[in-house]
């Protein structure tokens, strides 16, 4: 019965400020049951802040072979902060 039902991946947001992360997958019939399993499933201690589910299948993902083409800085080094001094005080970028 789980293979019919759509597949959802879960993104926890741990404490405001910080990036939501991915931590698994769940089956349910639509968004507002994903939301309760996904609750149920990942926040039975407390943690998170806030959670995402997106459909499995509104998600594309890059071809892990073509990794160089895609990550590699090229000719536009300025746009990576490698240049940037982040002062302590300002935390989570």
């Amino acid at each position: 019965m789980a293979n019919e039902m759509p597949l959802w991946e879960v993104f926890i947001q741990p404490r405001n400020g910080l990036s939501h992360k991915h931590v698994g997958s769940i089956h349910a019939a639509d968004a507002v049951l994903a939301l309760q399993a996904a609750r149920d499933v990942y926040t039975r201690r407390g943690e998170g802040n806030s959670i995402w589910v997106v459909p499995s299948s509104a998600i594309t993902a890059s071809d892990p072979d073509q990794a160089g083409e895609n990550f590699e800085p090229g000719e536009k080094i300025y746009r990576h902060p490698t240049f940037y001094d982040i002062p302590e005080e300002v935390g989570h970028m």
